[in-house]
Parts: structure tokens; C-alpha cells; sequence
């Protein structure tokens, strides 16, 4: 049987530490993906729900987006896979008797943790202006009531329409449609916090912001860096395809400021030899300073053309330069000014160790290069990842079989949602092919990204927040100022399936409306649907619940966004509402005919596996960009300046989360257990501004703007991370990204160089 939701919050602050594991998954992981699952659905949902994830007449898995393979385990699924399957398919509940009981300012004062952990939304509710506790309301009252809120409006572009990465393929096309009817581009979404900078650094240099591999690329890469990226606990099933690699020859590099079980070796437990002595993947470890990667990349690029100068044959691909870029001889220019110095002292590696990676890669002719967040959340990410680009055109590795660019996304349809056009800043083409497909004239002046609607919130520019799935609240940077900007709202509405805290800072007043998730079956007048989602290499394929909805009255979120149009729109639409609520398949047809890769979609979704999207990069050597070519750039290379006494602070997941969703106290690979507020900080560091082992400390931000940005009460962990720099998790610590310290041109939150001061902590180890 599952167990029931805690009923009081666990202590935080105060958790057991262990020396750090130096090994990922093996019998440990099954065990506790298990003991999570078990704990949540019971044994026989158990056995019955995990067996459909990820497989061809399954449901995509609501995590991470890696790929799945052409030949799928019986268990294609990873341990925080598995944990978030079991959060969704919980047997716990959360209905109306569980909000006539608990205010909302109580809720307000408890963990994200325990809120999540109370179950599945079941009823769509209200809390009325000045009233503490939501009421259940009908469908229909609901949304008159935001439709009165919307058509009150000066402007549409006084709302704001946040997406969320799980949200499908289908739910996806329809939202953007009827916020672009109503009338404005204000489509902020995660991609906004996570991978812009790719976008934005991909876009400009090759044509297509998406990654240019596919995982068949990874298995025959004679070299794969990792930069930034910790796939143990984030994509954990990417370990198997860099076990793959590795026993095909590939070599591994692994760029971090923390050493990664994950990365280190992996057990995988679907293979006797996995489960025995599992895998060292890390040929090489660069245990970079934070924010240091862009001097490294640059640095290496001028070891190339040296090389190449030197007369070293290969280091250079001549051939691809001339035929397939622009701008070498400024590129080539800048990177030979390359100093030694300057770099070592940006990264804080050794001589040594940077030739060695040099060695490695000239003896590689198909090199992958994978990055996340570690690259993307700082002022100069943009440039950063740029910068790997200049290093695989030197080599000709782009549109190679083997070899390319890899930014691994989170969530299961991040990509997919941005691929529909969930978009602030849509291309002229985009919405043309709109216009003529449904007849009306959609807005074009851009619209506001995560940071500009927390700032149009906050000015009053903004009036209404509705957020398709996800938490707005907690994924955002600078929380005090976000929930400030947020409670100024006349309206927030969330469309959900678990309790988180946006549901408790809220506007004026709040809906919350109740949806299907992956797991559950979708059963419309046209009969049983699908829905799809695209993976972080481009392959789009279709996803199928089998489970009971959670309560009688979940809708779909195709179906709320097409209830949701119609009363809003009225009959002003030209759109068929009420068509595509009815057969999946007819939003399909459409999106085939507006987005580009999509033709013939319903048919090409229905092959097993689905189908790959084309990538002009990779399938012709083709480069969509302003010049017609892949464009070398010249960035000033810079790193963060960090004043004496004080930490660089990078953000980061526990192995028990995934973005916000936090699903249990214990970080297992980092040797924290029963606790989440610790910041792990380098020994001698530590020692030098006065903060034994076990102490407890107030992080402080420090920026320009001289404000005063405090999360209290952390347990100091003395931990190997690069000398200088400090890790914590989030949401806890995004009270000290600033608002305004975002990366240049993708203006996302710099949440990966944050600096701080440790303060002792003027509480006792308290809570949550």
C-alpha cells in the first residue's frame, strides 16, 4: 500500500554528511527508485505504471528529454525517472476538504517539499479576493472568470501566458494560438531560465538553435566533453549512452566544478557487469573554476591554430573553413592572443592538465561536445558556448556522423514547446505561416521573457499571470521581488497537478486548475488520444496515459486551452475550438501544416519511435544563418571577478529533485542526507573565513545594485568543489539571483555565478 503525505515538515538544515560516492545508479539506485515508487503508488501500480514508461505504447517519461534508444530495456526508465513517475501517478489526493482545512497563509509558511508531497489536485478551485482558503468552483465559472479579467484588460499585453517544458506538443501549439489571437507575444517559458543562451549562441552560429547530434552520434564519437553538466542526478540515462561510447573508444572529458559520481563510473543495474564493477567513464577531469569555460574553450582554439602553424596535419579542417564558415581570420585573430596566464588563472587548472585535454582532442576526429546549465546561467554564457562552436568548426565537427554540438535539455518537451512556437521573440516566418493557416493576424512586436514579465509584475505593467504547468514562483530568479511582483497581479491562474508554492503567492485572487498528467489516459469525444513531445535531439514521437485519471474532474490541458480560447475569444475566434478538443489528430494536421519538419504528421507520428525532425546542420552541412554560412565569432573572453573573502555561488540540484519538484531530503552521490539547506564550500576555504565543518552560515549576495540579498541558516559542508567557489540548491538559493544579473543577449538569470558572503548564522539550525 502507499503510504500517506507527511503531516509536519522535516528539519532542513542540520542533515547527515558522508564523504561524497564515487559511483552512480547500480543496486542502490533500483532500491530507492523502488522504495520512492512504492511509497507513493503501492506495489502493484508500481510494477504496472513503470513498465509502460518510455516505451513505444507507453507514456513519455515526465522528466528529463534524453532520447530514448532503438533497442528499449524492459526498464527504460532511471531512478529520478521513476520518481517522477510515482509523483504523478501517487494514490494521494488533494481536494477541497484538504483546502477548507488548511489556509492559505499556513501552506504559505510550509516547504515546497511538503507541499508536493501531499498528492494530486482533484478539483478545479478559487481563492476569492481576501479570502485565506480556496473553494471548489465549476469548469464554466472559472473560466468566466478569467476571461473577464483578460477582456477587462488595457492591453493583451497586460498579461502574461508562462509555459511549462512538460506541457505537450499539442497543448503546446494551441496555447501559443490562442495567446497570439488574444493578441499579444507574452510567452515566456523555462527555456527562458535554462537554455536561452544555447538558442540564442546556437541560432547565430549555425542557424538552428537545437543541438545538431543524435544518440547513434554519441556511440560513435571518438571523444565526447561534458561541460557544465552533472548526469547522474540530472539525465541519468545518459550514462548508459556514454557507457556505449566508451566501449566503443570514445574518450570522455569532463569539465565541473564538482567532481560527479555519475561521471565518474557508472553501475549500470540493468547488466550483471553493471551491477558488479560498472564503468569508469572520466578519461580526464578538469575541475574548472566557476565560470571559467569560455577562457578554457578559447585557449584550446589557439592550441589548434598553433598547431595547425606548426604544420600538425588534421588540426585544422581547412576544407570545412573554406567551404562552410565566415569570419575565420577574425576568429583566428583573437584566439591567438590566448594567454596562458590569464587562463589558468580564469579556470584554476594546471598546465598540464589543459595540454592533456589538448592532446585528446587533436587525436579526435569526431568530437561531441555536451553542455547544460553550468554553461548557460552566467553573464557570458552566450559567448561561452560560442566558443565550443569555434572549437568544432576549427575541426570540421559539425554536420560529421560522430560529432557536433549537444545542449542536453531538462524537461521531457522543453524543446518541443519552443518548436511550436511557444516563443516571446517569434520569427516573421512563424507567424506568416499562422496568419495564413488560421486568418487572423497575429501580433508582432516581441513580448516579455521570464525576467521582463517579473519586472512588468513588478511595475504594474502586468496584470495577469497564467502559467501553463510548472512553478512560476519557485523556478524564478530573486524570489523576494518575484513573489512581491506576483502578489500585485489582479489574477493568477495555474494549470497543475500537484500542489506547489505558486499556488500560495498569488494575485489579487487565484485559480488553480486540475490536469491530466502523462500517466493517465485521455479519453475525448473522438475517442482515446495521444499526445507528443519532442526529445532533446529533435525525434518526435507520441505518448500514451494508461492510468485513471486522478479524479472525475482532471481535463486535459488541450481541452482547457481550447475551453479556456473560447471563453475569452468568443465568437471574435476564427479558430475551431471545439473541433480540436474533440480528436487530438486535427490540432496534429494543423501544426503540420505551419511548422516546418511537421508534414504529414499524424502519419509520421504513428511509426514506432517517431521521427527525427530535420537539422539543415547536420543533414547537409547546411547553415540557415544571417551570412549563409556557420559564423566564427570573436567574443571578449572574460570570467567572473570575485572580491577577496568572498565565493562564487552556483546553484544546482539535489539527486532528490528535478527543477523545483523536490523529491525527498537526501543528496545520496554528495553524501548529504535528511537536509537540503547546506552550501558545500572547499576546505581550505571554508578554514580561511572561519567556518569549521557543521557550522551554519547566512549565504549573503552581493551585486552591484548594493541590495541586500540573505538566505539564512546553512549548514557549511567542507566538500571538493574548485577552490573558490561554493554550491547550494535550488529554489532555496534563488532569493540571491539578482533580477537583473542575467547573460547578455539571452537574458537569462546568471544562477551559476552568484557572489556571496558567509556570515555566521544568526538562527539555530531550524527548518525549512
Amino acid at each position: 500500500m502507499a503510504s500517506e503525505p507527511p503531516r509536519h515538515d522535516p528539519v532542513q538544515d542540520d542533515p547527515e554528511v558522508t564523504p561524497p560516492r564515487h559511483a552512480a545508479a547500480g543496486l542502490p539506485g533500483v532500491g530507492h527508485a523502488l522504495r520512492h515508487a512504492h511509497r507513493q503508488m503501492g506495489v502493484r501500480r508500481t510494477a504496472l505504471t513503470l513498465l509502460r514508461v518510455n516505451q513505444e505504447d507507453g507514456f513519455d517519461c515526465p522528466g528529463c528529454a534524453w532520447p530514448e534508444p532503438e533497442r528499449r530495456h524492459t526498464a527504460e526508465f532511471c531512478e529520478n525517472g521513476a520518481k517522477a513517475v510515482a509523483e504523478e501517478a501517487t494514490l494521494r489526493r488533494v481536494g477541497p476538504a484538504f483546502f477548507a482545512e488548511h489556509s492559505v497563509s499556513g501552506l504559505a509558511a510550509r516547504s515546497g517539499y511538503w507541499l508536493g508531497q501531499q498528492g494530486r489536485l482533484t478539483h478545479p478551485l478559487h481563492l476569492p479576493e481576501g479570502a485565506d482558503h480556496y473553494r471548489p468552483i465549476s469548469w464554466e465559472r472559472a473560466f468566466e472568470l478569467i476571461a473577464a479579467e483578460l477582456n477587462a484588460l488595457d492591453s493583451p499585453d497586460e498579461a502574461v501566458f508562462y509555459t511549462s517544458g512538460r506541457t505537450s506538443n499539442e497543448a503546446a501549439f494551441l496555447y501559443q494560438l490562442f495567446v497570439r489571437e488574444f493578441g499579444t507575444n507574452n510567452l515566456p517559458d523555462c527555456s527562458n531560465m535554462c537554455h536561452e543562451s544555447s538558442g540564442s549562441a546556437l541560432t547565430e552560429t549555425l542557424g538552428v538553435g537545437k543541438g545538431s547530434v543524435l544518440l547513434k552520434d554519441l556511440h560513435r564519437a571518438d571523444l565526447i566533453v561534458v561541460a557544465g553538466q552533472n548526469p547522474g542526478t540530472n539525465h541519468p540515462r545518459m550514462l548508459g549512452s556514454l557507457e556505449k561510447a566508451k566501449r566503443a573508444g570514445a574518450k570522455i572529458i569532463t569539465i565541473n566544478p564538482l567532481p560527479e559520481a555519475g561521471l565518474e563510473r557508472f553501475k549500470d543495474p540493468q547488466s550483471p557487469r553493471g551491477l558488479l564493477r560498472g564503468t569508469a567513464l572520466t578519461d580526464l577531469f578538469l575541475q574548472i573554476r566557476i565560470g571559467g569555460d569560455q577562457a578554457l574553450f578559447r585557449l584550446l582554439n589557439r592550441l589548434l591554430l598553433d598547431a595547425d602553424a606548426n604544420g600538425t596535419a588534421g588540426a585544422v579542417d581547412h576544407e570545412f573553413v573554406r567551404a562552410h564558415t565566415h569570419g575565420f581570420e577574425a576568429f583566428a585573430t583573437a584566439a591567438r592572443a590566448a594567454d596562458w596566464e590569464r587562463t589558468l588563472a580564469a579556470t584554476g587548472l594546471e598546465r598540464a592538465a589543459v595540454q592533456e585535454a589538448f592532446r585528446m582532442l587533436l587525436a579526435s576526429r569526431r568530437t561531441v561536445v555536451c553542455w547544460a546549465m553550468g554553461l548557460t546561467q552566467h553573464k557570458h554564457s552566450v559567448a561561452t558556448i560560442k566558443e565550443v562552436v569555434n572549437l568544432l568548426l576549427l575541426r570540421g565537427a559539425v554536420g560529421r556522423p560522430g560529432a557536433g554540438v549537444c545542449p542536453v535539455r531538462g524537461h521531457s518537451n522543453v524543446q518541443g514547446d519552443r518548436t511550436m512556437g511557444i516563443f516571446e521573440r517569434p520569427a516573421d516566418a512563424f507567424l506568416d505561416a499562422l496568419a495564413e493557416e488560421f486568418g487572423f493576424a497575429p501580433p508582432r512586436a516581441h513580448g516579455h521573457d521570464v525576467v521582463r514579465a517579473i519586472r512588468a509584475l513588478r511595475d504594474g505593467a502586468a496584470k495577469v499571470l497564467v502559467a501553463m504547468g510548472g512553478n512560476f514562483v519557485s523556478a524564478s530568479p530573486d524570489t523576494a521581488v518575484t513573489e512581491a511582483a506576483v502578489r500585485r497581479a489582479r489574477l493568477t491562474v495555474h494549470v497543475s497537478t500537484k500542489l506547489n508554492r505558486s499556488h500560495v503567492v498569488t494575485g489579487a485572487h487565484a485559480l488553480i486548475l486540475p490536469t491530466l498528467g502523462r500517466t493517465e489516459r485521455d479519453v475525448q469525444a473522438g475517442g482515446p488520444q495521444f499526445v507528443t513531445v519532442e526529445d532533446s535531439m529533435g525525434v518526435v514521437h507520441a505518448s500514451r496515459g494508461r492510468l485513471a485519471p486522478a479524479g472525475p474532474e482532471l481535463l486535459s490541458e488541450p481541452v482547457i486551452v481550447c475551453r479556456l480560447a473560447r471563453a475569452v475569444l468568443g465568437d471574435r475566434s476564427v479558430v475551431p475550438w471545439e473541433d480540436f478538443a474533440v480528436d487530438y489528430a486535427r490540432i496534429r494536421d494543423r501544426i503540420a501544416r505551419v511548422v516546418p519538419g511537421f508534414e504529414d504528421f499524424n502519419a509520421k507520428v504513428s511509426r514506432p519511435g517517431g521521427f527525427t525532425l530535420p537539422h539543415a546542420p547536420r543533414d547537409e552541412r547546411r547553415f540557415p544563418t544571417a551570412t549563409g554560412k556557420a559564423n566564427f565569432t570573436a567574443e571578449p573572453v572574460t570570467h567572473p571577478q570575485v572580491p577577496a573573502g568572498r565565493l562564487l555561488l552556483q546553484t544546482l540540484r539535489s539527486h532528490d529533485q528535478y527543477n523545483t519538484t523536490v523529491y525527498g531530503l537526501d543528496d545520496r552521490y554528495r553524501g548529504i542526507r535528511n537536509g537540503r539547506r547546506v552550501v558545500l564550500v572547499h576546505p581550505e576555504d571554508a578554514r580561511a573565513l572561519g567556518f569549521p565543518d557543521g557550522s551554519h552560515a547566512d549565504l549573503v549576495g552581493e551585486w552591484r545594485d548594493g541590495v541586500e540579498r540573505r538566505a539564512p541558516g546553512f549548514r557549511v559542508v567542507h566538500y571538493p568543489t574548485a577552490r573558490g567557489c561554493a554550491a547550494a540548491y535550488y529554489p532555496e538559493t534563488n532569493v540571491l539571483v539578482p533580477l537583473d544579473a542575467t547573460a547578455d543577449t539571452s537574458n537569462t538569470p546568471a544562477s551559476k555565478s552568484v557572489v556571496i558572503r558567509l556570515e555566521p548564522s544568526g538562527t539555530e539550525p531550524a527548518g525549512t
